[in-house]
């Protein structure tokens, strides 16, 4: 039996905001619920609402700059940086910048969208 598994077919989530979601492991791809990683590109002027998610979330930026803003404060990273927020921080991530941005993003457990609790636009 193989102690390994090498994805080569991600789980494209379906998006209404033009932001490309390839997850490479977790619920959607291979029903893992430990933890998630996914590829993801926002294209400029992308934003989501706030939501306070019930896992920690860590994200790498590859290329472009993405804003955070973090219980009022923002931050803003770009390529070569990464973050690590912990679960239950109320966060709003965005691409309010005129390059498209593409980054890694780790969730533990993983990400679901009954754990992410969203707030209304």
């Amino acid at each position: 039996m193989k102690k390994y598994l090498i994805q080569n077919n991600p789980f494209v989530v379906p998006t209404d905001d033009g932001k490309i979601i390839k997850e490479h492991f977790g619920v959607a791809s291979d029903g893992n619920t430990q933890i998630s990683i996914a590829h993801m590109t926002a294209r400029p002027g992308w934003s989501e609402p706030f939501q306070t998610p019930e896992f920690d979330e860590y994200t790498f930026i590859i290329k472009g700059k993405k804003q955070f803003i973090i219980e009022n404060e923002t931050i803003v990273l770009k390529a070569g940086q990464s973050i690590k927020i912990e679960k239950n921080t109320r966060v709003q991530y965005s691409n309010p910048f005129t390059e498209p941005c593409e980054y890694i993003a780790i969730c533990t457990p993983a990400f679901s969208v009954d754990k992410v609790n969203r707030e209304n636009k």
